[in-house]
């Protein structure tokens, strides 16, 4: 009897080749990456994130709509201040003029003195509109980068410009002019829109909005 026969049932079964043992599964929670492109960890910088609103990147804000036409008015609202402080001065300079040449006629009376009390009231008004044009302007171009006090600032002053427009169309309906009575109006509408433009919420986020 021989063992080495392949063909004899009785002898040893032939040895089989070894099996490689399976590959192990990787980690749990460690994604695998091609050997070309570094994991990303320790040790290596990190993609700098894109400032935009909190909570995600964004892309860059722009200013509403309403916020936007509150600041044309401002600028429109300054050049009216601008024109009314310069006749104004020009007023005052006239009455001054004629109330010195009354005296030089007629002497020192009582109507050069109104004539000169008058035109240093003109002239304090004219320069209290150029004041407000200062003011106007300011906050028109405090709109892209000012905060909270911009803010309400323009809102108070938008509430108080429409309440003396209010003054003015009761007084143009006491006189019956109706060119009173059309500026007594746009003024109501442009501050009513100035204060609406900073209480709506477009607005206090506008103002509210991070800064980079």
């Amino acid at each position: 009897m021989s063992f080495g026969d392949p063909n004899n049932p009785y002898g040893p079964p032939p040895q089989q080749p070894p099996v490689a043992p399976p590959a192990a599964p990787p980690g749990y929670g460690y994604p695998q990456a091609p050997p070309s492109v570094p994991p990303q960890g320790y040790g290596y910088p990190q993609q700098p994130a894109y400032p935009g609103y909190p909570g995600g990147n964004m892309m860059p804000q722009t200013m509403p709509g309403l916020m936007m036409t509150a600041r044309v008015l401002l600028f429109i609202v300054a050049g009216v201040q601008v024109l009314i402080g310069i006749f104004a001065i020009f007023g005052a300079a006239t009455i001054n003029d004629a109330s010195n040449a009354g005296e030089d006629t007629f002497g020192n009376n009582g109507l050069s003195d109104i004539g000169h009390d008058s035109a240093g009231i003109i002239f304090v008004i004219a320069l209290l509109f150029l004041a407000l044009a200062g003011l106007s302007i300011t906050l028109g171009v405090k709109f892209s980068r000012g905060g909270q006090g911009i803010r309400i600032t323009t809102m108070v002053y938008g509430i108080i410009g429409s309440l003396f427009g209010v003054l003015g169309l009761i007084n143009a309906s006491n006189v019956n002019s109706s060119a009173a009575l059309v500026f007594a109006l746009l003024w109501i509408g442009f501050g009513g829109v100035m204060a609406a433009a900073m209480i709506a919420p477009s607005g206090a986020a506008w103002f509210n909005r991070p800064r980079y």
